[in-house]
């Protein structure tokens, strides 16, 4: 039969105790309160009514080598151990957990005071820390906001816990990077019939949130439940309560980018203590921080494009200063000769006695006089100040003009040319003389680069705010240069070219506000493409 020893009414002090304790006499336990049979995971009879020995075979296995020794000397009233000790203990259930054990004498000479607290908390706390503050180095090494949740969402996932981020957009809140059960998120998507991502939570609907983000304090919960029923709708809020265990606690911390409210990091878990809440309340600072890194560095990077290109606008408002210097004085040496040279064409076209060879000398004359004419007139197209005079225009007609007004190299004509303007191309406000022109030279570019045989296609079509046009070629393409360098002055990738042209289109596509860059085509030729605003907003054409 067993027996099951009476607790002391003396000892009765420690049943009101929230630690566990117990008073040990002999090769039993004399009194267990509740706090230790909760502990354990057993019953305070099941405490009473087994030897000590069997209790420790059963509840520290892993610890019996020094644990069993030390009883047997304290037992036959050797000195009890003057500091706490640690010690593993595997509970009824089979989980693992640190406590610290202080011994002290009872009130009888045979009895020992045993004190058990359970610090489980403090080494996961410990291992949390460690955890978080490696991925807060990871984090201030990414380079944009998604990297730092993802990485923030995983170090704590890692931990054992399930997570989210709830991001603050005007009056509504929406998930961000989480870590949750599959199931629950797609029965979640389910029921709102859209992905989660896309789910907008009214921030009236979710006052505990204001009130996080409000007071910029973290909010531990535990009871998570509560919490959830007072967010979600009820079918949701049921779904969440199937999918996990009802024991979880829940925090709220605030995440706060520049002093102003980001979003919330959102942690569920059923060891989750308030020890680990505060841990999780910095990491939650450490990931506004690490955000902020990474706009001041999106800020950064923006300023020095900003400083290079006022850089490069700068050289070439130089370059433009001395090419236009130059250029006047050309067209004051140069404009005078060729107009008396035209002159004396005209008259020696006029002479009856002027034979074949005289006429054929005449006209190739004439043909190099046009040719210098046109260089002097694209020199000064380059250089001079351009004032667009709005007024509406369709990209598409200026195109077709274009290629009505060619008069390239004698295998122009053998190449194949289309055209797709797609219907709802919106027409714009600009100078049709200068657009005209930047057409012009921007088709006769593709022609002259391409084979004899060769298709250049453009195409017109709305972009944006605007109108885009892109002129392909299958000629050699771009050689192994910075691309944006092809539309500097007197830059050239062929023989017979002059450099001009691209030049002038870029002065004239900045003039009205738009854009222009080249690119190689894969496999063969160049691509051009042109965006332009729907209204003029003049940019330097530097």
């Amino acid at each position: 039969m067993t027996v099951v020893s009476t607790p002391s009414a003396d000892y009765r002090l420690l049943e009101g105790l929230p630690i566990a304790a117990s008073v040990i006499r002999g090769d039993r336990v004399l009194h267990a309160n509740a706090a230790l049979a909760s502990l354990l995971g057993t019953t305070e009879a099941e405490l009473l009514s087994t030897p000590v020995l069997e209790l420790l075979s059963r509840y520290v296995p892993l610890e019996r080598g020094w644990v069993e020794p030390m009883y047997e000397s304290v037992s036959q009233g050797g000195p009890l151990p003057e500091h706490p000790r640690w010690l593993r203990v595997r509970r009824a259930d089979g989980q693992e957990r640190t406590m610290r054990i202080w011994y002290a004498a009872g009130l009888a000479p045979e009895d020992t005071l045993m004190l058990v607290q359970d610090v489980e908390g403090e080494g996961s706390v410990r291992r949390l820390t460690e955890a978080l503050v490696a991925a807060a180095a990871e984090m201030m090494r990414c380079r944009d906001a998604r990297s730092v949740l993802e990485t923030a969402v995983d170090a704590v996932h890692r931990q054992g816990f399930y997570v989210s981020v709830m991001l603050v957009e005007g009056d509504s809140l929406r998930h961000g990077p989480l870590r949750q059960k599959a199931e629950s998120v797609a029965e979640a998507e389910r029921l709102y019939g859209m992905p989660i991502g896309d789910v907008r939570i009214p921030c009236a609907a979710a006052p505990h949130f204001v009130d996080v983000l409000q007071r910029r304090k973290a909010a531990f919960h535990p009871d998570m439940y509560a919490l959830v029923n007072r967010i979600h709708p009820p079918e949701v809020a049921a779904n969440i309560r199937k999918l996990y265990p009802p024991e979880a606690q829940g925090l709220d911390a605030p995440i706060l980018v520049e002093g102003r409210p980001y979003g919330l990091l959102s942690v569920q878990g059923t060891t989750l203590t308030p020890a680990a809440a505060g841990t999780l309340e910095l990491f939650s600072q450490l990931v506004g921080g690490a955000l902020e890194n990474v706009r001041h560095h999106e800020t950064s990077a923006e300023r020095l494009e900003e400083l290079s290109r006022l850089q490069d606008e700068l050289v070439a408002r130089e370059r433009l200063t001395v090419l236009g210097e130059a250029a006047g004085v050309v067209a004051h040496e140069v404009r005078n000769p060729l107009g008396a040279i035209l002159n004396a064409v005209a008259v020696l076209r006029r002479e009856a006695h002027l034979g074949p060879t005289g006429q054929a000398a005449v006209g190739m004359l004439e043909e190099e006089v046009v040719r210098l004419e046109d260089i002097v007139k694209d020199l000064l197209d380059v250089v001079r100040p351009l004032e667009p005079r709005p007024r509406p225009v369709a990209v598409g007609e200026l195109v077709r003009r274009a290629l009505g007004q060619l008069h390239g190299p004698p295998d122009a004509p053998t190449l194949r040319f289309t055209v797709d303007e797609a219907p709802d191309t919106p027409t714009i406000e600009a100078d049709e003389t200068l657009l005209q022109l930047a057409v012009t030279h921007l088709v006769r570019n593709a022609v002259q680069a391409s084979p004899s045989g060769g298709r250049v296609r453009m195409t017109v079509a709305s972009h944006a705010d605007g109108v885009c046009l892109v002129v392909e070629d299958e000629g050699p393409g771009i050689p192994n240069v910075d691309p944006a360098r092809v539309f500097e002055p007197f830059f050239l990738t062929r023989a017979n070219g002059r450099g001009l042209g691209l030049a002038i289109v870029r002065r004239v596509v900045l003039a009205h506000g738009g854009t222009v860059r080249a690119m190689a085509r894969p496999g063969k030729g160049a691509r051009f493409e042109v965006h332009l605003p729907l209204e003029a907003t003049r940019r330097s054409p530097a």
